[in-house]
């Protein structure tokens, strides 16, 4: 079993920053790439940014220049520091993990339960 626990979501007016947090725990060898999804109401969800174990990054166009993805592979955290944040970043954002239980073992993907975040004034 893993979980990945989710913090720092919360309403911020236009323009504001929050950031959100993702801790890993359980029952893993390894875990690998980890991002970060949202779903806004009446949408599917989209990725918004991820991160390899070694730190290679990915942007959704929308995120680009606004937001930016961290990892602490010490900590099995990844953390999503959102800036400028605009009224259309409002959604739950859902934190993402590609494990593995044993070394060799196929890939899990795992979910978080998600946050909320609000951008209004």
């Amino acid at each position: 079993q893993v979980q990945l626990v989710e913090s720092g979501g919360g309403l911020v007016q236009p323009g504001g920053s929050l950031r959100l947090s993702c801790a890993a725990s359980g029952n893993f060898y390894s875990i690998n790439a980890m991002g970060w999804y949202r779903q806004a109401p009446g949408k599917e969800r989209e990725l918004v940014a991820s991160i390899t174990s070694s730190g290679t990054t990915y942007y959704a166009e929308s995120a680009k220049g606004r937001f930016t993805i961290s990892r602490d592979n010490a900590k099995n955290t990844v953390y999503l520091q959102m800036n400028t944040l605009k009224p259309e970043d409002t959604a739950v954002y859902y934190c993402n993990a590609k494990t593995k239980r044993y070394y060799g073992a196929t890939e899990i993907t795992q979910w978080g339960q998600g946050t909320h975040v609000t951008v209004s004034s």
